[in-house]
This record gives structure tokens, C-alpha cells and sequence, in this order.
């Protein structure tokens, strides 16, 4: 099913943002593409909770316009950054957020998100999230990553 809405910017937001959701889908070894978006949209809400308001603006900005939208979804920027530091509670909200149970399924669905969000996202975006994250929660990115790439 192609979408369609004769106004070339948000046409162009609609395939990229399909293109996120594919390239998730395969990633998690399914083509389940509701899956797949709850699935980006708790990975990228549970990181945006984490990070100050510049932050969060500064990386909507690489973020086609249907991904912003979901980014920037039910956010209460007055409430941010959150106060989690360390890898369990980041996961537990990341499960929480994508509807996931099961450690390995959750670690394995952030390795799969995290994967998509670095081949969409400027390394000098990801390495300025690194850089206003609490030293565990850096640790587990970078960790995700090491393990994303293998």
C-alpha cells in the first residue's frame, strides 16, 4: 500500500519512516511492522526520557517528520531528564514502553533499535547522546552497539 498525500515533504516522511519500520522488522526477524513500531517508538521514547531538552530538539532534528512525531509523542519535557542511571531501568521502561517481556527478548529488541537508530542518526548525534547520558546508561548503548554490529 502506497501512501500518498501529493505534498512531496510528508510523502518523503512516509517512505523513510517505512524504511525505519522494514529495516526494524528484519532486524527482530519478522515482518511485523506493528511490532516493529512499538518497538521504535518505546526505544526512542525511553531514550528521549533520558535526555535534556536540547538534546531531545537537537536529534528530532535527523528524524524524518512521522518519526518526530512518534519521538515527540505524550512527551513531557518539564519531567525530563529523567532520573534513571542504570542499564536494568533503562531496560525495564524500554519493556515497558514496546509492550516486550523477557530479558532476552527486551535485550535483543534494543540491539535490534539501537542498530536502526545508529544507520539513520549522524555519528556526531550519537556521540552528543553519549555524551549527556549517566555513565551506566553510556555503557549500555556502547555495549548494544559493540553487540549490533557483530
Amino acid at each position: 500500500m502506497t501512501t500518498t498525500t501529493h505534498i512531496p515533504g510528508l510523502d518523503h516522511s512516509v517512505e523513510r519512516t517505512n524504511v525505519w519500520l522494514a529495516e526494524l522488522a528484519a532486524e527482530l526477524g519478522s515482518d511485523d511492522r506493528h511490532e516493529a513500531y512499538r518497538v521504535l517508538r518505546g526505544f526512542l521514547h525511553t531514550l528521549r526520557d533520558r535526555l535534556t531538552v536540547e538534546e531531545a530538539a537537537e536529534l528530532s532534528a535527523q528524524l524524518p517528520i512521522i518519526v518526530r512525531g512518534i519521538f515527540f509523542q505524550d512527551w513531557r519535557p518539564h519531567r525530563t531528564p529523567a532520573r534513571y542511571h542504570d542499564r536494568d531501568e533503562f531496560l525495564a521502561r524500554f519493556a515497558d514502553a514496546a509492550g516486550l517481556e523477557g530479558e532476552s527478548t527486551v535485550s535483543y529488541a534494543a540491539e535490534a533499535a539501537l542498530r536502526i537508530f545508529r544507520k539513520h542518526v549522524s555519528d556526531g548525534e550519537v556521540t552528543d547522546i553519549l555524551a549527556v547520558l549517566p555513565e551506566d546508561l553510556r555503557e549500555l548503548l556502547l555495549s548494544l552497539t559493540v553487540h549490533a554490529s557483530s
